[in-house]
Order: structure tokens, then C-alpha cells, then sequence
């Protein structure tokens, strides 16, 4: 078996599709077991637009206290990091704000996020607050948010927008730039760039496999222990007919 590489890379929209159409609970299960990342889940980070799937790469914001030296370096208007940060996100992209869990400050509002929706990027994910939400699902954002909670509030006293394209964790996983946002309404999973093609493969192969399970319980009426898990034998099903499938 081949050493597996860790550099990161730039996902191409149709593993972002078909990482889409997984469900968050499935990909968590294959980050964790086949990546080897301990903490891929975002604990209270939630849909605040549900029924919307999200698969994203990862441009990211990081949040710090407030302290006058920092204001005067990073509050600079249109070349502050939290415009930076935006201007990075496009079609297939989401913003990740890291706002050290805090529920109290919001990250921006309507008017901000403007630049989100004039760039037709995919969303918003925060451990933070977010306002103005009705707002922006009012005016067709077009933005997929998830958050940890609704806030009327500002940032300041709380948080400012301090560097951007860095590190972070959200949620208390790990995001790095280009990783991979995973989201449903369960939450958010992050797939590290360089694993995202193997996991949506991974779980495409586990979500079939399951698939043929439930099949063959209804259709004998056992006790789904029966069968489930998957074993060796039904991967291999799974694999021998989507090989067949692609020839």
C-alpha cells in the first residue's frame, strides 16, 4: 500500500458534487475511520438554512478579542482580513469564521455579506453568531449558513476579524484552507483536500452497500442485525457493480 500524501490540493467542483448528494453522517464515519482525523464533526455549529446540502472548499477568517493595537492594524476598511476573506470566495467556496466558539458576537451582517452574494460564493459557516439572517434569505442571498446561533448582537466587544487564509478550528475541528465542508442538516464535517476524492468514494461505496442491506431485510423481514453492518462480502458486491456500472 502506497504512503498516503498529505498536500493539500484544490478540489474540483465534481467531487464537490458528489460529495453533495452524501450524507453528513456517512462522511463523518470515513473521515474519522479511513483519514485518521479524530475531530472532523463541528459540535454546535447549526443549519440555520436547513434543506440546503453543502459541499465547499474552505476560505478562511480568524476572530480574536478586541485590543486597540490590533484594531488599528486590521480595522482598515475595504483591506481588513474579514473583505480579504471574502473576496477569496467564489462558486464552490464557503467562508469559515472561527470565532473561538463564542455564540455572543456576530461575525457580519447583511450589508457585509454582500460581497458573498455579489461573488456567488456557496456560503457561510461559523461557531459564532450571525444577524440579519431573515434579511438575507428575504433578499435571495443565495447563501447556505450555518452558525451557532442567531444574534442581534455586534462584534465588538466580543471579536475582531483578524487574519485571514490561515488555520483554524471551527466548531473544535480543524479547518485548513481548501479543506472540504461537508454539510446537511445534521451539521458540518470537515474532509481534508487531499482525502476528498477517496472519502466521496469511500462513502459512496458504504451508502450503496447500506442501500443493499435495507433491501434485503425488508425483502426477507429479519432483524436488521442480521446483515448489518456491512461486511467484506457486501463491499465487494458493491465495488463488482460499480465497476461493471463504469465499463
Amino acid at each position: 500500500m502506497s504512503e498516503r500524501s498529505y498536500t493539500p490540493v484544490e478540489v474540483p467542483q465534481h467531487i464537490l458534487d458528489r460529495l453533495k448528494k452524501l450524507p453528513v453522517a456517512t462522511v463523518w464515519h470515513t473521515v474519522h475511520l479511513y483519514a485518521g482525523v479524530p475531530f472532523p464533526f463541528m459540535e454546535n455549529v447549526r443549519p440555520c438554512t436547513p434543506g440546503q446540502p453543502m459541499a465547499a472548499r474552505a476560505r478562511t477568517l480568524r476572530y480574536l478579542p478586541p485590543r486597540p493595537d490590533l484594531q488599528t492594524e486590521v480595522q482598515i476598511g475595504e483591506n481588513s482580513p474579514e473583505y480579504l476573506a471574502m473576496a477569496r470566495c467564489g462558486p464552490g467556496d464557503v467562508l469559515v469564521c472561527d470565532v473561538m466558539g463564542d455564540a455572543r458576537p456576530c461575525i457580519f451582517g447583511d450589508v457585509k455579506a454582500l460581497q458573498l452574494k455579489m461573488n456567488n460564493a456557496d456560503g457561510v459557516v461559523t461557531d459564532g453568531g450571525i444577524r440579519d439572517l431573515d434579511i438575507m434569505v428575504q433578499e435571495e442571498y443565495g447563501l447556505i449558513i450555518y452558525a451557532r446561533e442567531r444574534t442581534p448582537l455586534g462584534g465588538v466587544p466580543h471579536a475582531i476579524p483578524a487574519e485571514e487564509n490561515v488555520d483554524v478550528q471551527c466548531g473544535g475541528a480543524l479547518v485548513r484552507p481548501g479543506d472540504v465542508l461537508v454539510g446537511d442538516n445534521d451539521g458540518v464535517v470537515v474532509v481534508p483536500s487531499w482525502f476528498a476524492e477517496e472519502c466521496a468514494e469511500l462513502t459512496e461505496v458504504h451508502e450503496e452497500a447500506e442501500t443493499m442491506i435495507k433491501e434485503r431485510i425488508l425483502a426477507e423481514g429479519v432483524i436488521p442485525g442480521k446483515y448489518y453492518p456491512p461486511g467484506p462480502e457486501t463491499y465487494e458486491k458493491v465495488r463488482a457493480a460499480r465497476t461493471s456500472a463504469r465499463k
